[in-house]
């Protein structure tokens, strides 16, 4: 069993063991989903009603991946550790927008186990996202919780901006609030 890094009180966190950023195969679909429930359960506290966050469920968001792995329409990666466990994950695509034009992709989702916030693994599955959509988009596009502070400073380090677009959601009985965040993708392949 490998043993997570630790780092005394004032210090920066210890980089973690070696992970590997690598495609999602079927058998990642349940390390996906405890990575995705244990990140919502920690990023989203404050911002989702506790009992949405109590109630999700990794069967269902098992089912969810191993559909997206198996899809044509998303990218998924993984980060795992030498012992093949999942820290964390990107899944990418098509832009999912009604006005999206067909050069722009979108980072549908990033996430990774709490222990592992700050460490760099979630720069380094945001630069294998973003490589994957740059050989197919020139553009990509991202929604993040507006009050989710966190994740909004780690994508303007990443090169990501606020668009200026908002919209009104609902997760499950909770209605939010989503700011659209863009960048550019420089090294975009054109298509002959």
């Amino acid at each position: 069993m490998t043993k997570e890094p630790t780092s005394a009180i004032g210090e920066p966190p210890a980089a973690p063991t070696s992970y590997v950023i690598r495609a999602a195969k079927a058998e990642d679909a349940t390390g996906i989903a405890e990575a995705h429930v244990a990140s919502w359960q920690s990023a989203y506290r404050g911002l989702l009603p506790q009992a949405l966050l109590d109630g999700l469920s990794i069967e269902r968001r098992t089912a969810q991946w191993q559909r997206h792995i198996q899809s044509d329409n998303v990218n998924v990666h993984v980060a795992t550790d030498s012992g093949g466990h999942v820290g964390g994950f990107i899944a990418t695509g098509r832009s999912r927008d009604d006005d999206a034009a067909d050069t722009v992709g979108e980072l549908i989702a990033i996430y990774l186990r709490p222990q592992l916030w700050s460490l760099g693994v979630g720069g380094r599955l945001q630069a294998a996202g973003i490589a994957g959509l740059a050989t197919r988009f020139e553009q990509a596009t991202l929604w993040v919780l507006d009050g989710n502070a966190r994740s909004r400073a780690f994508y303007e380090r990443h090169g990501w901006c606020p668009d200026s677009t908002v919209k009104r959601d609902s997760i499950g009985d909770a209605e939010v609030v989503e700011v659209r965040y863009r960048r550019p993708l420089n090294g975009h392949v054109q298509k002959a």
